[in-house]
């Protein structure tokens, strides 16, 4: 995100190390992003937290640890998704079979976000994704 562009909103939430959080981390972002009046891609801000969920549980949470979601909108019209996890591991673009049921999850926050990327914490990583010319409402 633009460094220069100020956070206009955000929303932070930690998810148990469960299934049903994925749901829950999209619903979290469904009002969140009503409440901030984004409408625009909201269906694709709502995949890509799926995506990034699923990976977190996956393949990023060790047991009896959380993972954090976190949603923020710049006034430069930038919103910005990213997963918190404590796990080790590097993310990576596996190439899927073309029968198989997992190994796109990556590919496709890469086809709908702006930009993607990883970076390291301490522990773990954050995989984020943003979504670029996000049209503020009038009350900004």
């Amino acid at each position: 995100m633009n460094t220069s562009a100020e956070r206009l909103r955000a929303r932070i939430a930690l998810y148990a190390r469960d299934r049903r959080s994925i749901g829950v981390a999209r619903d979290l972002t469904r009002v969140t992003l009503a409440e901030w009046g984004v409408t625009e891609r909201s269906d694709d801000v709502l995949l890509c937290v799926s995506e990034l969920a699923t990976n977190a549980l996956l393949y990023g949470v060790p047991p009896n640890r959380c993972f954090q979601l976190r949603l923020t909108l710049a006034t430069d019209g930038v919103l910005r998704v990213e997963v918190h996890d404590s796990g080790p591991g590097e993310v990576r673009l596996p190439e899927p079979l073309l029968d198989a049921e997992r190994g796109r999850g990556l590919r496709l926050v890469r086809a709908l976000s702006d930009d993607w990327g990883v970076r390291e914490r301490d522990p773990g990583k954050v995989v984020w994704c943003e979504f670029r010319g996000v049209e503020l409402p009038p009350s900004y």
